[in-house]
């Protein structure tokens, strides 16, 4: 498995330690906050990968929907579950690519949030994607 030591991230990206554990097995993931926009990193590695070698649509999603995710939890300090998401996955992404994006809310009404996202792999738009979240009451412990 690629680790944060191989992963090479960009300057200004920290690795992330506070992931749940679907997350931190499919990273590892960066992060940077750059004039209060939150940045999610990836460096895309072979097991990220198709058969083709280019980063499968499944992990692209992933990574979109915590960007979406980021978003939401941040603008509402809320927890919240996603109820819809609509990805554009727009253009290849080779192994050893740098995936980045950003993520910002777009509305909230009653127990609902909206959020939009977009993805780039070495400097390149590869993704663009939407996203509504339910607002649910934390868990009784």
């Amino acid at each position: 498995m690629e680790d944060e030591l191989t992963a090479n991230p960009p300057p200004g990206f920290t690795l992330s330690r506070n992931r749940g554990p679907y997350t931190t097995h499919n990273g590892p993931y960066f992060h940077k906050l750059e004039a209060g926009q939150f940045w999610h990193g990836l460096r895309v590695g072979r097991r990220h990968c198709n058969v083709h070698g280019s980063l499968h649509g499944g992990m692209m999603s992933a990574f979109a929907d915590g960007l979406l995710a980021t978003a939401f939890s941040r603008g509402t300090q809320a927890r919240g579950v996603t109820v819809r998401m609509v990805c554009d996955l727009i253009g290849a992404v080779d192994a050893g690519a740098w995936l980045e994006g950003r993520a910002w809310l777009t509305g909230r009404e009653d127990n609902m949030a909206f959020a939009e996202a977009e993805a780039f792999a070495d400097g390149e738009l590869v993704l663009s994607a939407s996203g509504v979240f339910r607002i649910v009451a934390p868990k009784a412990r």
